[in-house]
Order: C-alpha cells, then structure tokens, then sequence
C-alpha cells in the first residue's frame, strides 16, 4: 500500500488530523526524535504531545507491518497460480492480521494432513457429494470408493469426513464468527494438575477458577499464565461448545432426513475439537497475554515515570550509609557533585561498638562538612536511621528506596565508575546519589529491576524494554542535563545523543574540560549539525557566558530572544526572570514562516523561569516509632509513603520492612477503576491496619478509613497481644494475594 494511504489509515485510527500525523511522520523521517518534535516543533504538529507522538509512530509501524504481510501473502497465492479476483477483494477488505491469515490458510504450505492423505486416496468425489447432501445410500457410494488403500466403506467415509473437517477448518467466514463468539463468550478456566497442589501451592487461587474473559483483569490473566507455564496449572479458554458447533452448523447442515448429514455433523464436530477450537484458543490466549502485557507494560511505565521524577535533594554534601547486620553499615561521603571524598564501615548494631560508630559518624561530619544523611531503607534501615537521630547532629536524615542499588553495584557501569571499590562501597554511593538526583542515578539501572513492576518479568521483553527505553528518554529530555556534569549513561538518554555520542562528549570534556557554551558541542567529534539540533534545547550549560545555555529555549531560537530584549531596550539578560517586562512582549511580533505562536509561548514561559526543574522540593518523611511487623496491630493509623502501584492497588511503605496493601476498594470513598486515579508514587498518605499476618509476612491497610471518627483514638505503640489468622477475604481478591506471595515470597 502506498505509504500516503497508510498515513491516512494512521490518521483515522488515532484520532489526530491528517496534517498532524504526515507532519509527525515526515519529521520522524528526518530523524527528529519525540522529546525534539514534542518540545521544539509544537509549530508544526499543533501542539502535540510525547503520547500523542508515540501513538502515531507506533500505529505507524503496526500498519507497515500489517501491509508487509499482506504483500507477502499475495505473493505467496500469486505464485501458486491461484490469485483469483474475490480472493484479492478478501485481501482488500481485510483489517487484522487474523483475518489475513484466515484468508491464506487454504494457500499455506503445511505438513501432510489426514485431508490431504485422503485426497490422494481418491476420496475428494466423495466428500463433495456428503456436502451435497442429496437423499442417497451414502454408505454404499462410499463402498464404490474402494482401493489397495480404501478396503471398506467405513474407511472411505472416514477420509471423507477429514477433507470436510479440513474445509470446514478453512473457512474464513466460519473463523471469523467463531472468534467472535471466543472474544466475547468464552470462559478462562484453570485447574491444579494431578499431584502438584503442593508444590504449585502459590497458584492455590487458580487450583479451580473460572472467569469471563470479558471480564478477567490483566494481572490475573498474567498470574494463571505463569502457573500454567510453571506446570503446577492446566487452562482452557474456550466457549460452549454447543454454541459454536451450531454455528458451523447453520452454514453446513443444509439438508433434511439424508444420511449424509450424519456424516456432516460427525465432521464438524471433529473439525472444531481437533482444529478449530485449538487453534483459535491459542489465539485468543496469545491475543489476551498481549493485552495483559500491554496493561502491565503500561503500569510499569508509569510508576517508572513517577519514581524517575521523584524529587531531587540537589547539590549536598551528603553522608549516605548503606545498612547492614552482621556485615556491618557502609559509610560514604560525597561532595555536592555526588563525587566519592571518603568510605568507612561502622557496627551501630554491635553493643560493643556503637560509641565507636557514633565518634566516626561525628568525625565524618565535621571533616568532611556532611550536609546531610541518606539512609537505605532496606535491611536494617530503620534501626540505622534510629541510631542517627540518636546521635542529634541535627542534619536531615532520609530514607532512601535502594531497589536495584545491588545491581547496580554489581554492574559494568558500577565498575566503570568505581573499579578499585567493593561493591559495598558502590551500593552505598548509589543511596546516596539518589537522594541528591534520582533521576540521574536511577538511568544506570534496568528498569525492570527497580521494583515498581506489575509481574514485569512475565511480559514481552522486548516490547517492555522499548517502552521504558522510551519513558527514560521523556523523563531525561523533560528535566533537561547538565553536560558538564552527566554521566554517560545520563546523556545516552538525551536526545539525538545515543551510548557512542555520549562517550565521545565524556572523553571530550575529559580531555578539553568543560563545554562553556552551547556552540562548544559541535567540537564533539562525529556529532553534527542534525545532531545538535536534536540535542541541544535540552543541555544545560550553567557556567556559560550566554544565560540562555542554561535554560530549554533553542539555540535556533536565540536570535528571537536576542529581538525582543531589542525591542525592550535591554539586554538578554535583564528579560530572564522580568515577569513585568515579558509581560509587554507581543508574540504576534515575532511570528514568521519558521516560528508560531506556540513556540514564541514557550520561550516567553521559559524566559519567566529559565531552566526551572519540573520535579518537586522534597520533603522530609517521618515513620512512627515502629521497626517490625510484630509492631503493627489492626486499627493503628500509621504514616506511610506509597512505593509501588498497579491496577488492583497500592503498596504502602509504613516503616516495617513489609510493605502493606491498600486494596483498590480501600483507596477511596468514591469509586475509581484505578488506584492511579487517587495515587501516585512517592504519595505520603496516612493509612489505617486493617489485617495483619506476621507469618505470610502481609499487611492489609485502608487509606480511607484512615480518616474516621475514632481513628485518632487508636494507639500506634506495639500492643502486648496480637491477633492472628483473620480473614483477609474482604478485603484481598486473588489477584492481590498473588501478587503479596510474589513479592514477599512463601
């Protein structure tokens, strides 16, 4: 297909103007990235924005994808000598992938069937006379088919009935409507095998389940799919039968009282539960896993997005401690840069040596001029946190979500920037930078590993990897860099940039020192026009002559600044920043063939905070005084900060090692569809215990009864009895249970 007509296609399918999308599409073309299109050419696409953009280019890639096939299968019949005019009208017609291959499975090159066997046998005569349906002796038709291989009438019917079974299977029009009837009748059912109910003990909700697939929610699907591909569960997805067999049979049964019909009903019976219902519930089980991936992929792409935009401490000087028992506390010092200046190890978990740790801990502050403590929130992270506040340095202490911090240290990119350090040391630098940039720390870790997933490790890899490449980019290019500061791994990120550009500007900067102004990154070896332009709107350069370096106005756009402080009489300088003199600026003034309104808005907005960081101050975070889960009773109302959300609910951090869950049903008085509607991550919310297990390690919580009359009346000091084995039935559907087991193991 022409790609015009694909464009359009395109178009139609999203929603968005024709121009917009052969706008977006030719600027893709050019090799404009979504952070570049979405920021700098709102001109040209109408104000588009990164999900808009990233629909059009995934759309468009689905429909080259579609079209490919399509010119493919064409090919294939063309060759065959069997292309005919209603055939190709089929192929014309057809929209989906499923129903293009419907449309060739008659063409398809396969391995020898029971059809074709009984092809060669001489039975095809036959078969067309069973379909006839004629008031005929068919069994004695049959007999008249006897050969060396057809030694009676019964074998003869036999092979009839698999070429009709084959032709039945064949039909595009019998296909369609029976993944029609799957889509929308078909149950999903799971069941334990023989002998595995104990080992496959965590799927237990799945032993004897069964669900619409109209109405099974994602999450569930992915969970009964994991215990089926572990061998603990058997599924099936498939409709009523009667139902489908009567749909076969309202096109094939046309006769009345012929002994052929018999020999059609055994047919289609045979074809539907040996080709046909197979086949399209591997389909519709493929169809529902991409969906399920597609929602998951979805939620991990936003809690990344979310997490990546936490808010940054900025430039401290910051002693970070990664905490630990036996093994002992590591203690870091980092200067603003987040640059190592000193690594030590402490025992505030030993009796014996905690006035040695307190004395390090003082001298480490006073040496080296700490600022501030960032304290994992791991394995002894509480206690650690108690045994600083003890001391009262009177510093800030956080608590810092060190998810993935062990990868990290263990990783290439860890060794790259600490080779001569242990991974201890790595980890700790890692608490640490964190708080002071999450963003520019969290780039050099897998996403997948960062723990705010939804059964991330069961979807398509590759598909996830693309999406939450895509999610760090934005999130990158939304912050903006600072070149003379940024990792690698940081400016791989930035548009137009890329792994080997960012490691020619590092080894630039190395071996030159630091870029002092925008037009100083065209030195940058093979990095070029095209590349600059995609990259530079989106590099800071602080320490420049030029104050527009600084902000997210491009240098394409420099000359427009430079004519407005014309205009006002002024210099560039005295308009960042001047709300009452950008306030005089008249965008009309300055639109041109190349500049619109929206981007003489942009730069205006800009100019009013030059450089301004989108992310939030942050904040201070107290728990209560509470360390285990054996501290947490029901009808506590305890502090909590929202560290993980996904479609049926939120984990809640409340200080216990064990995050709790806050049903979707106990988020909100009013109703949402999902908790991301209510909640984001990093959320401070109070929240109310509702259950708890110390022995499976769970926690129910409720952030809406947290706010009830009698709340303020309930103690949040340990009480003396615990209460065990209540039912969690109320308030835990199977899917949340599922997913507690996962992330707090058996």
């Amino acid at each position: 297909m022409p790609e015009q007509n694909i464009i359009s296609l395109v178009a139609a399918n999203v929603q968005i103007s024709l121009k917009q999308v052969e706008t977006v599409i030719e600027l893709f073309s050019e090799g404009a990235t979504i952070p570049f299109i979405a920021r700098y050419r709102k001109d040209k696409t109408g104000g588009l924005d990164e999900v808009q953009i990233e629909k059009i280019q995934e759309e468009h890639k689905r429909l080259q994808q579609f079209f490919q096939l399509k010119a493919s299968i064409e090919e294939s019949i063309t060759k065959q000598g069997k292309m005919a005019p209603v055939l190709q009208e089929q192929l014309n017609k057809a929209t989906t992938v499923a129903t293009l291959e419907d449309i060739y499975l008659p063409f398809k090159p396969k391995r020898k069937t029971k059809s074709q066997t009984a092809r060669e046998n001489g039975l095809e005569p036959l078969a067309t006379q069973i379909l006839e349906q004629k008031n005929i002796d068919i069994e004695a038709v049959a007999a008249s088919f006897l050969n060396e291989t057809i030694t009676d009438a019964q074998t003869a019917l036999q092979g009839a009935r698999d070429i009709i079974a084959e032709t039945i299977n064949e039909d595009a029009e019998i296909r369609a409507r029976l993944r029609y009837l799957f889509e929308q009748k078909a149950i999903f059912q799971s069941k334990v095998l023989t002998d595995k109910a104990t080992d496959g003990i965590k799927f237990k909700d799945y032993f004897d389940f069964q669900e619409p697939v109209t109405k099974i929610p994602s999450h569930r699907i992915l969970a009964i799919l994991r215990g089926f591909l572990e061998g603990f569960l058997r599924i099936s997805i498939a409709p009523n039968e009667e139902d489908a067999i009567a749909i076969i049979e309202g096109k094939y049964i046309t006769g009345f009282g012929s002994s052929s019909v018999e020999q059609i009903k055994k047919a289609i019976k045979d074809a539907y539960k040996r080709l046909l219902q197979p086949s399209l519930e591997s389909e519709l089980r493929t169809a529902l896993k991409l969906k399920a991936d597609e929602e998951a992929i979805q939620v991990f792409a936003e809690n990344l997005k979310q997490l990546l935009l936490s808010a940054p401490l900025g430039s401290k000087r910051i002693l970070a401690i990664d905490p630990g028992y036996r093994t002992g506390c590591k203690v870091v010092c980092l200067d603003e840069t987040g640059t190592l200046l000193h690594h030590d190890l402490i025992y505030i978990h030993k009796p014996s040596k905690k006035q040695q740790s307190t004395t390090v801990i003082l001298k480490l502050i006073q040496q080296y001029h700490m600022q501030v403590f960032a304290i994992g929130d791991g394995t002894a992270g509480r206690e650690t946190e108690q045994f600083i506040k003890q001391i009262q340095t009177g510093l800030p202490v956080f608590l810092v979500n060190e998810d993935g911090a062990s990868i990290y240290s263990a990783s290439e990119i860890a060794r790259e920037e600490f080779g001569d350090y242990d991974v201890t040391v790595r980890g700790a630098v890692s608490i640490g930078r964190r708080l002071m940039d999450p963003l520019a720390e969290l780039v050099k870790i897998e996403p997948k590993n960062i723990g705010v997933g939804q059964y991330q490790h069961d979807v398509n890899q590759f598909r996830l990897k693309e999406k939450l490449d895509q999610t760090i980019v934005n999130c990158v290019n939304a912050v903006g860099v600072n070149i003379n500061t940024a990792s690698k791994h940081l400016l791989s990120y930035v548009s137009g940039i890329g792994p080997t550009l960012a490691a020619q500007i590092i080894e630039y900067r190395n071996n030159i020192g630091n870029f002092s102004d925008r037009k100083q990154i065209l030195n940058v070896p093979r990095l070029g026009q095209k590349t600059f332009e995609q990259c530079a709107g989106f590099l800071r350069i602080p320490q420049s002559n030029n104050p527009l370096d600084t902000s997210a106005v491009h240098p394409e756009a420099y000359p427009i600044v430079e004519q407005i402080a014309k205009d006002l009489e002024t210099d560039v300088q005295h308009i960042i920043g001047n709300e009452s003199l950008l306030k005089t600026i008249q965008p009309s003034k300055y639109i041109s063939e190349t500049i619109g309104t929206l981007t003489i808005q942009d730069i205006i907005s800009e100019l009013k905070k030059p450089g301004l960081d989108p992310r939030n101050e942050i904040g201070q975070f107290e728990f209560a005084g509470i360390y285990s889960i054996e501290d947490v009773n029901p009808g506590d109302i305890l502090p909590g900060i929202v560290t993980n959300i996904t479609r049926f609910g939120a984990f809640v951090n409340i200080g216990v090692k064990q995050d709790g869950l806050v049903h979707i049903s106990e988020i909100a008085h009013r109703y949402i569809s999902d908790p991301s509607e209510a909640l984001k991550l990093n959320d401070k919310v109070k929240v109310k215990i509702l259950e708890v297990d110390a022995v499976r390690k769970r926690i129910a919580l409720s952030i809406k009864q947290a706010d009830e009359k009698d709340a303020s009346q309930k103690s949040h000091k340990p009480h003396p009895e615990k209460q065990q084995n209540k039912d969690l039935s109320h308030l835990s559907v199977t899917d949340a249970l599922s997913f507690l087991k996962k992330k707090f193991g058996k």
